[in-house]
């Protein structure tokens, strides 16, 4: 970490601030192009200081994270992860249909715990299909399994990374106090910002591009209307033609 460091004092390391705006930006903008193109970012915190502020941030996006210990091989062995999320999805639907009424007093309470112990762990990543396009983590070396699952995978790693941390294994590294809650929350601030943009700008292209081709397509109706108004005429020719011959016939 010492590029980003500007002095230590009495012990202390002091980040510099001019390196970590700059390095705020530049996730800010790579997230929100990844926002635009209706990928999915993974929020990782499972540290006291950062939990709600990701749980807020995050959900406000429309993005998964997790808050609660990182499941092992949550990104090496996905298709493990989403089996577990189905699991949760079958038990809601057991209640739904009437099943989960006619098991016993027994079954129903174990089936119950389970469904709270999945709802904890994964229930804030239930929509996460496939995996993330990308991950940010706050505090690189509590969250070191996440960042090696997304290394082995090559999923780019955005991260909050503190003077004791390594910087290596993290692609976009914004230097900053991770145990400090006013910081994080700064942090996330800018960089959801920029996705809820990246996000809102999809929307109007989507827009635009529905408008564009509705009105592509009335043009067309009018130019098939004008061959097929063509086309009779020349259908129709003949006949008229035939019906000129007759009556300058009788004429004669």
């Amino acid at each position: 970490m010492a590029p980003y460091i500007f002095m230590e004092r009495n012990g202390i390391h002091i980040i510099d601030l001019y390196k970590t705006a700059a390095k705020i930006e530049e996730a800010a903008n790579a997230l929100k192009q990844i926002a635009k193109s209706g990928r999915k970012v993974l929020f990782v915190a499972t540290k006291k200081q950062a939990k709600e502020a990701i749980a807020n941030k995050a959900a406000s996006v429309g993005m998964p994270y997790v808050i609660e210990r990182w499941p092992g091989g949550m990104l090496t062995n996905f298709p493990t992860i989403r089996k577990a999320v189905k699991k949760m999805t079958t038990i809601d639907k057991m209640t739904k249909d009437g099943t989960f009424d006619n098991l016993s007093k027994r079954e129903k309470l174990q089936i119950t715990r389970q469904r709270a112990k999945l709802e904890k762990n994964l229930g804030s990543i239930a929509d996460l299909s496939r995996l993330p396009s990308a991950l940010f983590v706050v505090d690189v070396m509590k969250e070191h399994i996440a960042v090696a699952e997304a290394n082995r995978l090559g999923i780019p790693v955005f991260g909050i990374v503190d003077t004791n941390s390594n910087p290596e294994n993290v692609d976009f590294v914004i230097p900053a106090n991770d145990d400090a809650s006013k910081s994080i929350e700064l942090i996330l601030e800018a960089v959801c910002g920029a996705m809820a943009e990246g996000l809102e700008e999809r929307k109007v292209e989507k827009l635009d591009a529905a408008d564009d081709k509705e009105d592509g397509e009335a043009p067309k109706r009018r130019r098939v209307r004008r061959n097929d108004g063509a086309k009779s005429a020349q259908q129709a020719a003949p006949a008229v033609e035939e019906q000129t011959e007759v009556v300058a016939e009788t004429a004669e």
